[in-house]
């Protein structure tokens, strides 16, 4: 089940993204969301703007993303390739799993897809697992953005257009 995160969760989903910052090392990913990113401050500012979702079962909260539609700057440059499709679009960024749980990015993609048709999301070259996963869901590499800290990430879309 999927739903926004609260502010008195911040312990349990900040406990989610140590566990996912473990398995990118133990998966030789020692760059990406270094320095204990995403820091309290910048969740704290999602849950505020009704951004932050959980995943959650009976007994626990498992992941956690941030989800919005409409533009993000980060996109607006790309190099070494282009979007697909400038239509508006929705965003995922600080999707994380505690690695108790398969298929958390689907399960995250099958919500937000009743709010869009049309995502993008980028990842570290050296996140891997992450990389595969969203060819598995159908995406593609579009091309290579940059983050607020002038590190590049691997930018990818997907479309998927409603039949009438």
């Amino acid at each position: 089940m999927i739903r926004k995160a609260e502010k008195n969760e911040l312990d349990v989903i900040l406990a989610v993204y140590d566990k996912a910052r473990a398995f990118m090392r133990s998966n030789g990913n020692m760059n990406q969301w270094i320095n204990g990113y995403p820091s309290r401050d910048i969740l704290e500012k999602d849950i505020e703007n009704g951004n932050l979702f959980v995943l959650y079962d009976d007994s626990s909260v498992y992941g956690v993303f941030m989800f919005r539609k409409g533009h993000d700057r980060t996109y607006d440059i790309i190099r070494d390739g282009s979007w697909m499709d400038d239509s508006e679009y929705g965003v995922i960024h600080r999707i994380a799993s505690d690695g108790t749980h398969k298929g958390v990015l689907g399960e995250a993609l099958r919500f937000v897809s009743s709010f869009t048709d049309h995502i993008r999301i980028d990842t570290h070259s050296d996140n891997i697992p992450m990389q595969n996963a969203l060819r598995k869901e159908g995406f593609t590499r579009c091309g290579i953005i940059v983050c607020d800290d002038g590190t590049d990430r691997i930018a990818f879309e997907r479309l998927q257009h409603k039949a009438l």
